[in-house]
């Protein structure tokens, strides 16, 4: 007996032993999403439901009588099948794809240029020109909107004003939203100015990270600015522009207020970004769930291109750990 107890203690002492170590592997495992766990369950909750419930009303016929109802009528997939074959909406979203690469590549290459300026002016200088983007960035949207369309008015725009006082043309009188080409331009530019302040100052603060080591030893060999730029500070902060790339995306291609505010709560058809399609089949036609249909289509291409940026962003953190 006393032979096979300690035979018994020394085998549960090493099953002790070897169930250490799996305990604290798992452990750090289950870590990371211990962590994220909080976060998630905010964000499902906050957001889930709404999804869930946007996604419900696309597959039903939601007018204003099943809205005083309460209760609309299932028919599946038929307004989707509504949409995707409305030239209409197909016109919307290419003109919502069009408008977001433009904006996007506009305001990432603006940003970064600002950013490389940052870090090269004196402090004095920096503080100023950082200040007066903290200045653009706080300023509300709504605010900001009326006072571009104060600036391009028909009868009163300084814009007008100037162009005609410079020689540039006779430009009194002239109305820039007649035109949607020069309508968009004048949206660009609102748009573009309301997102460089947030993309400059996180791009100079990605830029403070850099080496400067490796900047000074790329200069002594003879590199050219733009050639420090592509091969030093582009391959360390590039996981940034990723992120930045992927917000930019997300916030213009959901344009509404520059639109909405600018032509007065009344925008034609040859504006209609996807955000304004929908609201405008909502609220407007009060035919709910072709706008939730239309929002939904909205969300499934935003997932798609955010799912490129997140591949894009742990294959380059996988390159680094390496």
């Amino acid at each position: 007996m006393g032979v096979a107890g300690d035979a018994r203690g020394r085998a549960s002492s090493g099953l002790h032993l070897e169930a250490g170590p799996w305990r604290q592997a798992l452990a750090r495992r289950a870590l990371p999403y211990a962590l994220i766990a909080p976060a998630l369950i905010v964000i499902v909750a906050v957001l889930g439901y709404p999804l869930v419930n946007l996604v419900w009303i696309s597959t039903q016929k939601y007018g204003f009588r099943e809205l005083i109802q309460h209760q609309g009528v299932f028919i599946g997939l038929q307004n989707f099948a509504t949409i995707l074959t409305d030239p209409q909406f197909l016109y919307v979203i290419r003109t919502s794809l069009i408008f977001t690469a433009v904006n996007v590549g506009l305001s990432m290459f603006l940003a970064t240029l600002i950013a490389l300026l940052l870090e090269r002016v004196s402090r004095p200088v920096r503080i100023l020109l950082s200040a007066g983007l903290v200045f653009v960035w706080a300023t509300p949207v709504i605010p900001a909107v009326n006072l571009w369309q104060w600036m391009f008015d028909y009868e009163f725009g300084v814009v007008n004003w100037l162009l005609t006082r410079f020689g540039a043309g006779d430009y009194i009188h002239h109305n820039w939203f007649e035109n949607p080409v020069q309508g968009f331009a004048v949206i660009t530019i609102i748009v573009v100015w309301g997102a460089i302040p947030f993309l400059a100052l996180t791009l100079y603060a990605g830029l403070t990270q850099v080496p400067r080591e490796l900047v000074e030893a790329a200069e002594i060999d003879g590199a050219r600015p733009w050639q420090v730029f592509r091969n030093v500070t582009l391959p360390i902060v590039r996981p940034l522009f990723i992120i930045l790339f992927s917000l930019s995306t997300i916030w213009d291609f959901g344009v509404f207020n520059q639109v909405w505010v600018l032509l007065n709560q009344r925008p034609n058809k040859d504006y209609f970004l996807i955000a304004v399609y929908s609201f405008q089949e909502s609220f407007r036609v009060s035919k709910y769930g072709l706008g939730a249909a239309s929002a939904v289509v909205m969300v499934a291409i935003l997932a798609v291109v955010s799912i490129f940026y997140i591949r894009e962003t742990i294959r380059l953190t996988n390159e680094e750990l390496r």
